[in-house]
């Protein structure tokens, strides 16, 4: 959910871009730093991945595990934050 929340923050433009998310997220907020950040995790496990499991876990659990509608842009283009 912490990745979908920074994507959610690119969206809205509260980021200028992924590696300004990154960075804050790493030493902000104590994201795992030999991920990269949320941007990179993102582009490493694919946002395709984490759409599909997004979507299985918001069937279970609620909407509040929807992608956010960046990240499902990104797995229809197979394009990357970075």
């Amino acid at each position: 959910m912490m990745v979908n929340e920074a994507i959610y923050c690119l969206q809205e433009n509260i980021l200028l871009n992924a590696a300004d998310g990154d960075l804050g997220a790493i030493l902000g907020l104590g994201f795992p730093p030999f991920t990269g950040g949320p941007f990179r995790y993102a582009d490493a496990r694919g946002a395709s991945e984490l759409v599909d499991q997004m979507n299985g876990f918001a069937v279970k659990f609620g909407k509040r595990f929807k992608p956010a509608a960046l990240l499902e842009k990104k797995a229809e283009s197979g394009s990357v934050f970075h």
